[in-house]
């Protein structure tokens, strides 16, 4: 299983960015895929969450901001972020977990950092 994330990038305080993820590979097709992000000296936090159903949390801080999806190829996952202040700052990671395994598979992650 391999993820695959594209979008990151550098932007003003304020700006949008989308990032996109792909999960190739076998996976059962009843699993969550999210997005995680860790800043420099944090640990590992969640940002979103989707599930094969749609069933979908955020974390506190990006609700109203972030917006996850689910893309109509299978198991491709998106994250558009507005109104992105400096604490976004951070390597966001792809991850998709099976429900029948409990199996979890990470991206390699794609630095976000927004400016000031």
């Amino acid at each position: 299983v391999q993820l695959v994330e594209s979008g990151g990038g550098t932007v003003q305080t304020g700006g949008s960015l989308r990032l996109s993820c792909a999960a190739s590979g076998s996976i059962y097709s009843r699993n969550v895929m999210g997005w995680y992000r860790q800043a420099p000296g944090k640990q590992r936090e969640l940002v979103a969450t989707i599930t094969s159903g749609g069933l979908i949390n955020y974390a506190d801080s990006v609700k109203g901001r972030f917006t996850i999806s689910r893309g109509n190829a299978r198991n491709t996952v998106y994250l558009q972020m507005n109104s992105l202040k400096p604490e976004d700052t951070a390597v966001y990671y792809c991850h998709i977990r099976e429900v029948v395994t409990l199996q979890d598979y990470w991206g390699q992650g794609t630095q976000v950092t927004v400016s000031s």
